[in-house]
């Protein structure tokens, strides 16, 4: 699509949490991912992106372009057949075949791609029932993996009230409900990022969507506040240019020019002041520069 992006980023985002569970786990009873080799905390790429779609959400009202897909309460097959009415090809939807669609599915496609923002940004699997077939996205994200252990705390918490009468009745009238609350004192996390030109020119991934997902990655906590991420912040993030649309370095190389360590005689993190950002900007590969977004 011509009015996709000419080159290749990739990005560094670094973000934090105080007294809070950045991402739950609900196979562990909603205790904060932690990799179990290392006790350093985890944040799934999922979890990210829902922040970024939410934020894009908001920011723009749900309309065209800047729909979002995977959304709260979605049925998705609603939104395949949206696109079918938009191209004029309500008929494609009465064949019988189990994929509906025919040949029309790649116009079909378009249309999310270019209503859709999450959809032309992550890419879509849309081949569930009514076929608007698959999207690979242009922009990835890695699990965010804190920089040093974090410690998870279980905290007891107790609410002034009970849900029903026959509850209020075992406690004599006493109305109080125990729960457990898991947060982690303090954790600073890294994620990496990928955005691939080549993969931009089949979603239509402009450079209107670039500065909207670097708006969303350094604003998506500001709107995601609640009792559980009341403290998280974006305190970081670090792109990569590069010159041509298939790169100009291997994406590890620069990674490794962002290092966040303990300042000296800290032992124990517990504000973001107490590490050492470093980026090196010095003798960059050719063709590769570092923005400030």
């Amino acid at each position: 699509m011509s009015n996709a992006i000419q080159n290749r980023y990739d990005f560094v985002l670094l973000f934090d949490v105080q007294d809070g569970n950045p991402n739950g786990d609900p196979d562990a009873g909603n205790l904060p991912r932690v990799d179990a080799e290392t006790g350093k905390g985890l944040v799934t790429d999922v979890c990210l992106k829902r922040k970024v779609r939410n934020y894009v959400g908001l920011k723009h009202g749900e309309k065209p372009p800047y729909e979002i897909y995977v959304k709260e309460k979605a049925v998705l097959n609603k939104q395949h057949e949206r696109a079918y009415v938009g191209i004029g090809a309500e008929d494609a939807l009465k064949d019988d075949k189990k994929r509906k669609g025919g040949d029309k599915v790649g116009e079909a496609r378009d249309w999310m791609c270019a209503n859709f923002f999450d959809v032309r940004t992550f890419g879509a699997v849309m081949s569930t029932g009514i076929n608007c077939g698959q999207v690979r996205g242009p922009v990835q994200l890695t699990f965010a993996r804190s920089v040093d252990p974090v410690v998870t705390l279980e905290h007891s918490i107790t609410r002034m009230a009970v849900a029903t009468e026959a509850e209020a009745e075992k406690q004599d009238g006493d109305n109080r409900t125990m729960g457990r609350k898991f947060t982690i004192p303090y954790g600073l996390y890294t994620a990496h990022g990928f955005v691939s030109a080549p993969l931009a020119s089949q979603t239509g991934f402009s450079e209107d969507d670039l500065a909207l997902l670097w708006d969303s990655l350094n604003n998506m906590f500001e709107h995601d506040r609640s009792a559980a991420r009341g403290m998280m912040s974006t305190r970081k993030l670090v792109v990569f240019k590069h010159d041509s649309n298939m790169g100009n370095a291997p994406a590890h190389e620069l990674f490794e020019r962002v290092q966040a360590k303990l300042k000296d005689g800290v032992t124990v993190a517990r504000s973001f002041t107490d590490y050492d950002v470093q980026v090196n900007s010095d003798n960059l590969p050719n063709g590769v520069s570092i923005l400030e977004v």
